[in-house]
């Protein structure tokens, strides 16, 4: 399905576009780097994109679109990331690979063409699931300094016990066995509630970069993403959040089709101008 959506959406032209290899904690990690033409001569913000799929499915093809319209609104540099995916790859592979590429974007930002101060990381769905724990993970190991967290309509809570995950079990693009099985797949026979898979279950959110969360009404993950939020924002985290109503779960990834992904995607490319700035 998610590789049905992304040949539905037309990539928009940037400056360039590379494939690089980097070091990984089990081998090469690929990523994607989109240079917009706004970025061209100066250096300019950078934001780690994690793509979408439920950690089973999905690729750098797949997330292209999106990563190249996120560019260009953006104004700034776009990596994004191929992690390895379930079940070849329980976790926390996933993570790991994308802690790796994250230190190697700052690490890198003069070949990058990148202001290492300026520092996004984002993600959609499962990929959203894996922004908010690169950014945990990044604060408590006192790892290079995020600027600003995108978790578009994310993975939070792994035990599927939020009502939304009901309301919206069938009938909405994700389901609720989908959902299963993705999890099934990723976790294996690990604890859902487990904070290095659950963001929702950390004990402190304190210290985390602000954040622009966004949910979809009719989506059986909106509640968990909101509820997350909610957390954020007890801990001191200045955070937005954002329901598209009578949206569903993806929406952002069909932006040529639904005006709201369209809309969604200019609302992104403003709060991240801001955030670099």
């Amino acid at each position: 399905m998610y590789k049905v959506l992304a040949s539905m959406e037309q990539g928009e032209e940037v400056d360039r576009v590379d494939d690089r290899h980097i070091p990984g904690p089990d081998g090469d990690v690929l990523v994607r780097v989109y240079t917009p033409h706004a970025a061209v001569g100066e250096a300019h913000g950078v934001l780690v994109w994690l793509h979408g799929g439920g950690w089973v499915i999905g690729d750098l093809d797949t997330a292209d679109a999106t990563c190249r319209a996120l560019a260009n609104r953006a104004g700034c540099v776009v990596v994004s990331v191929d992690y390895r995916l379930a079940p070849e790859h329980q976790a926390p592979a996933a993570l790991d690979d994308c802690v790796a590429a994250l230190v190697w974007t700052v690490e890198n930002f003069e070949l990058l063409g990148v202001d290492a101060s300026k520092v996004a990381v984002g993600g959609d769905s499962a990929g959203g699931n894996l922004a908010a724990l690169v950014c945990q993970r990044v604060r408590d190991e006192f790892g290079p300094d995020i600027d600003f967290q995108l978790l578009v309509y994310p993975v939070i809570d792994l035990t599927q016990s939020h009502p939304s995950m009901e309301e919206n079990a069938d009938g909405f693009f994700l389901t609720k066995d989908a959902m299963t099985w993705f999890v099934g797949h990723y976790l294996g026979a690990g604890d859902p509630k487990d904070a290095s898979v659950s963001p929702l279950y950390a004990d402190d959110l304190s210290g985390l970069p602000p954040a622009l969360v966004i949910t979809a009404e009719y989506d059986p993950l909106r509640d968990e993403g909101e509820a997350y939020a909610a957390r954020l924002r007890d801990a001191g985290v200045p955070t937005d959040l954002v329901c598209y109503d009578g949206q569903i779960h993806g929406f952002l990834s069909m932006a040529s089709m639904l005006d709201d992904g369209k809309a969604a995607l200019d609302q992104v490319g403003a709060a991240l101008r801001a955030a670099l700035a």
